[in-house]
């Protein structure tokens, strides 16, 4: 039996080897054009890494605020009957902002007024009763002193008798009694005037003190009355009214509340990460949208709330022309003094306290990527971590479709 055998055809050989010397020269060539790609220089702008102190400020927001606020509440029970101011009005401390009425409170105020008269004239009536009296006690010591007197004569007649033995001795002796029996009446007498008028300036003084009270009482019901014309307080502007016309309120009850317009504070919103490096006392530089102006921080609450720290600011220079409550502003909160930090002008596409990678010349006309780590971002200066040097240049323009390279060539 005869057995054919194919004959083996050389070219195909060569064929499979030339295909895969052909497929790896073009994975090499695909490898070095990823590696290296040529650019002009007038495409890119760069950035020069400084070094040098920088100041570390914080973004905030927040509002201007009024810094004196007054809620004005019910001084009784009544029915808003007028309303003349509406939010947003220019207030001054003698403003009316509303009328309330209570005819009650009318009727009690007349009624403690009457008391009031009716206690005046009983006082003016115990002193007429009280001065009568006294007039009573000096007439009796006037009595007294004049039967002394006459007791006294007798005696000195009684006494001039006896030494020409006409008078008894008894008479003498009666003449003595006589006169030391009126000089104790007298002494007696006079005490219970003494007394009598100490009594009288005691219940004087319980009637001024009655007196007293009921006037306070008046004083009180009259400057109720007085208050249902609800004024501002203060200079500032009517911010919030909460009550309407024809609405019956109750004592203590809120009716608006008022705030002033040139005496404002700043309510920021500081960054949760950065607020506990900021003290108390520390530099703002407050953005109006018409100017900056300075400020420091007075007050830091503890509670954070969504990311953010609220914190008070006081304003230490003159107010822009369009500072008033409410208005939105932005911040710049002073957090610490830094030495010898590298750092780059703010560019689009550099994020503060991220790791990027970029493009970075070098002294061949190379860019190479580099991974660069980014600090916080403090008045427009991004801080450099680690990645550079001082006097390196960043490529800050759009590079993204450069991106799949690890070098490119710059060619002028």
């Amino acid at each position: 039996m005869k057995i054919a055998l194919t004959k083996k055809q050389p070219w195909k050989k060569w064929t499979a080897i030339a295909s895969f010397i052909l497929l790896m020269g073009y994975a090499g060539y695909s490898v070095s054009g990823k590696a290296t790609k040529s650019v002009s220089l007038s495409q890119l702008s760069f950035q020069t890494v400084q070094q040098g102190d920088l100041d570390i400020y914080a973004n905030a927001y927040g509002e201007l605020a009024s810094a004196k606020e007054r809620l004005l509440t019910a001084p009784a029970l009544g029915k808003v009957s007028e309303i003349l101011v509406r939010p947003g009005t220019k207030v001054t401390p003698e403003t009316i902002i509303l009328h309330l009425v209570n005819p009650k409170l009318v009727q009690e105020v007349n009624a403690a007024n009457g008391q009031l008269a009716q206690e005046l004239a009983q006082r003016e009536a115990f002193k007429y009763e009280q001065q009568s009296e006294r007039l009573n006690y000096q007439g009796r010591i006037a009595d007294i002193e004049a039967e002394i007197e006459k007791a006294q004569l007798e005696l000195s007649v009684n006494e001039n008798l006896m030494d020409l033995g006409v008078s008894s001795k008894i008479e003498l002796q009666r003449a003595k009694l006589a006169v030391k029996q009126e000089s104790k009446k007298l002494g007696f007498e006079k005490k219970k005037y003494k007394q009598f008028i100490e009594m009288q300036g005691h219940q004087l003084t319980q009637r001024d003190i009655t007196i007293k009270q009921q006037q306070a009482q008046v004083n009180l019901l009259e400057q109720q009355l007085e208050d249902m014309k609800v004024k501002a307080g203060i200079n500032g502007s009517l911010q919030t009214l909460e009550i309407e016309l024809g609405q019956s309120v109750q004592l203590g009850q809120s009716l608006a509340k008022v705030g002033s317009d040139e005496d404002l504070i700043v309510r920021l919103r500081l960054p949760q990460n950065q607020a506990d490096q900021i003290d108390i006392n520390a530099a703002v530089l407050i953005d109006t949208q018409k100017g900056i102006i300075k400020g420091h921080i007075t007050r830091i609450e503890s509670v954070v709330n969504n990311g953010s720290v609220l914190a008070e600011a006081v304003i230490d220079e003159a107010l822009t022309s369009n500072a008033r409550p409410a208005l939105s502003i932005s911040a710049q909160v002073f957090v610490q003094h830094q030495q010898e930090v590298n750092y780059i002008e703010q560019a689009p596409g550099l994020r503060p306290r991220t790791k990027q990678s970029m493009f970075v010349r070098d002294s061949n006309n190379l860019l190479r990527q580099k991974d660069v780590s980014f600090g916080v971002l403090s008045k427009n200066k991004l801080v450099i971590l680690s990645g550079m040097k001082a006097g390196e240049q960043l490529v800050s323009s759009d590079t993204q479709q450069y991106n799949k390279y690890q070098q490119l060539f710059l060619i002028e």
